[in-house]
């Protein structure tokens, strides 16, 4: 074989070998960073076995705190879903290891295992890439942002009928104590929601910003414990579960949930809590249809203190969020939201 064909056929080899590997593009100072081409194909050498060859890496941007990317391995009958978390040192004091939080709350979440992407991997050691990751079956249906308006709004209550369903079943689940699942756990509601409130005000102090009404509403929960302590028993929350992190079968002749994701944010606590049913109770609209399955929310006096209590608690994790994605006037707008919820917890 002379020496310009040996040439030809390794340029050959080497295009037919190349990764299609497509980021999205951020700048420096943005909290997402995209990893590399080779540390995509280094996870999967260590997943799928040192000779694995990643065909394609497409990060999708629709998450806003870990980076996601759908691989296709070849030899692998279907893509799969790596999921990559913040650096270490980039990650809130009140969002610390959510990733890990989320693999050590599968086995509670059994009564919804039809709906969750399968485990194939984790790593926590850092040895691949400099930060935690995860491997997990790519998830059928199209994201319910994008395929719930292809229906009339005339059916858009059979899917929050389903999401109604389908916290019922999670806030059902019985825990050990109350807080994340891995901890740190606490005795007392209360106890719980003071600690997350702290970490969130610490975060806002490590940010710049003034976290002066966050710890208000820590004090006030300090001085009125009882109310939250009426809770005694740890039910299990998702903490994110709304349409952003729900796949629709794409197809079906009415929305029809076939997917959920991003389960990293599961506590222990009082259901009512949970970022659910402060969507579900956002709107008076078709999302209505939520309580239809849910049963319905308790309205005492002391219910509705602690959701304001717990209005509170989001909206100091929202500013955050907001934060972080460089929301600067949203922040601000914070600032007036968590003073009206305050003239009513006084």
């Amino acid at each position: 074989m002379d020496t310009l064909l040996r040439r030809r056929l390794a340029h050959r080899h080497s295009q037919g070998s190349r990764m299609d590997f497509r980021p999205v593009e951020r700048t420096s100072q943005a909290f997402q960073q995209s990893v590399t081409s080779e540390e995509v194909q280094g996870v999967c050498r260590r997943v799928f076995g040192s000779d694995a060859r990643v065909v394609s890496a497409v990060e999708l941007g629709s998450g806003m705190y870990n980076n996601t990317y759908r691989v296709a391995v070849a030899g692998q009958e279907r893509p799969v879903t790596l999921r990559v978390a913040p650096e270490p040192g980039r990650q809130f004091r009140s969002e610390r290891e959510l990733m890990r939080n989320e693999y050590a709350s599968l086995p509670y979440l059994a009564v919804i295992s039809s709906l969750l992407p399968r485990i194939i991997a984790v790593d926590w050691t850092h040895e691949v890439i400099g930060r935690d990751w995860m491997v997990q079956s790519f998830l059928d249906g199209v994201p319910a942002p994008e395929r719930l308006g292809d229906y009339p709004r005339t059916l858009w209550p059979t899917f929050f009928r389903q999401m109604g369903a389908i916290a019922r079943q999670v806030h059902a689940v019985r825990g050990p104590h109350f807080g994340p699942v891995t901890g740190p756990a606490y005795g007392t509601w209360s106890e719980a929601v003071i600690a997350s409130l702290e970490d969130i005000a610490a975060d806002l102090d490590g940010a710049g910003l003034d976290a002066a009404d966050v710890r208000k509403v820590a004090a006030v929960v300090g001085h009125n414990h009882a109310i939250l302590n009426e809770v005694t028993e740890p039910r299990m929350t998702l903490g994110d579960f709304w349409t952003l992190n729900v796949m629709l079968h794409g197809s079906a002749p009415e929305p029809t949930i076939t997917g959920v994701f991003d389960t990293d944010r599961t506590w222990w606590a009082d259901p009512a809590s949970d970022w659910t049913i402060q969507m579900a109770t956002a709107k008076a609209d078709e999302r209505e249809a939520f309580w239809e399955s849910y049963g319905p929310l308790h309205r005492s006096p002391s219910a509705v203190w602690r959701a304001r209590i717990y209005e509170a608690r989001h909206l100091g994790a929202i500013r955050l969020e907001r934060y972080r994605l460089g929301k600067e006037d949203a922040v601000a707008e914070s600032y007036g939201a968590m003073a009206d919820l305050l003239a009513h917890l006084n």
